[in-house]
This record gives structure tokens, C-alpha cells and sequence, in this order.
């Protein structure tokens, strides 16, 4: 498992509109050519096991994309390859093997150095497989759609990091 981290400080931090530019970026990469987004835009695998719901993506080399909008925490998997990974939360380089928890509200800018398979695991308490029905429950559209609680809670994270900083 490898975890480089390129830019540690925290861009939400020094760049509160991070957000804003990620989506930017997103419609400006958009009008290239050949841009790939969505559950159309690479191989997708799903698996429904009892309560949970994992989702597999195949992801080429050379391309860079954005995620969507997560709304729950969750454990996500890179099995093969290497990627960069833009958040918030600055720039990492991840090589596979590799683990790690998505935040509710993260929205990722990925470019891919080799070929990667990135997987995910979500809860489905209802043991419904209809994909539409799950990504509504589990992707927000926009940040505006998060739940007020993770806004929240984003929000007392980033001020508990502050008054840290100014205490130290």
C-alpha cells in the first residue's frame, strides 16, 4: 500500500471554493473531446450482497475525470494501478493495493497513471438492485442536495481545525 502525499495542506482550509472549481473544472473538461463521466464512461461491475451494494469500475490510463458527489462515508478499494486524486483535502498519489474512507460530500478530480480498478461498498438496507434507485440514495447531484447533518459536520471540522491552529 502506497500513499504519497503531494500537497498535505488542507485546500479547504486556504481555498474555500474548492468545490466551485472542481465543478469548473469538470464542465471545462467536458467540451474536450472524448471526455468521460458518469457510469457510461468506463466498465462497471456491480455486486449486491445481503445489506450491501459494490460497485466496481475499470478505469483506462491517461484519462482524467471527475467523481460524483458522495453522500455517505464508505470504504473504497484501489485493487490495480496508480492514481492522483485531487479533494478538499489537497492531492494524493495512491498505488494499489490501497484502502481508504470516503467523507460524505467528497467530489474527486482522478487522473489516472496506470490502469486502475477502484471499488466501492455501499450499505442497501433494502437489498434493492435497481441502480437508479441507489445512486439517488447514495450520489447527490449537487453540493446543495447533501444532508444539512454533513454540512454540518464539515463545517465544526473546519472550525475545530482553525481554532487548533490558532492555539498552537
Amino acid at each position: 500500500m502506497e500513499l504519497e502525499i503531494i500537497e498535505p495542506k488542507v485546500i479547504a482550509k486556504n481555498n474555500p471554493g474548492i468545490r466551485d472549481k472542481i465543478l469548473l473544472f469538470e464542465k471545462a473538461l467536458g467540451k474536450f473531446p472524448g471526455a468521460k463521466f458518469g457510469d457510461d464512461a468506463f466498465p462497471l461491475k456491480h455486486t449486491f450482497v445481503d445489506g450491501a451494494y459494490v460497485r466496481e469500475i475499470f478505469m483506462p490510463k491517461g484519462y482524467l475525470t471527475t467523481s460524483k458527489i458522495h453522500k455517505f462515508e464508505h470504504p473504497y478499494f484501489i485493487m490495480k494501478g496508480e492514481v492522483s486524486v485531487l479533494t478538499e483535502e489537497g492531492v494524493v498519489r495512491i498505488k494499489a493495493p490501497f484502502a481508504g474512507i470516503t467523507k460524505p460530500g467528497t467530489k474527486r478530480v482522478i487522473y489516472i497513471h496506470e490502469d486502475c480498478v477502484w471499488i466501492t461498498c455501499h450499505t442497501n438496507p433494502d437489498n434493492g438492485e435497481d441502480l437508479l434507485k441507489i445512486e439517488d440514495r447514495i450520489i447527490a447531484k449537487t453540493f446543495d442536495e447533501l444532508p444539512n447533518n454533513i454540512i454540518e459536520t464539515l463545517g465544526e471540522v473546519l472550525k475545530l481545525e482553525e481554532k487548533n491552529d490558532t492555539s498552537a
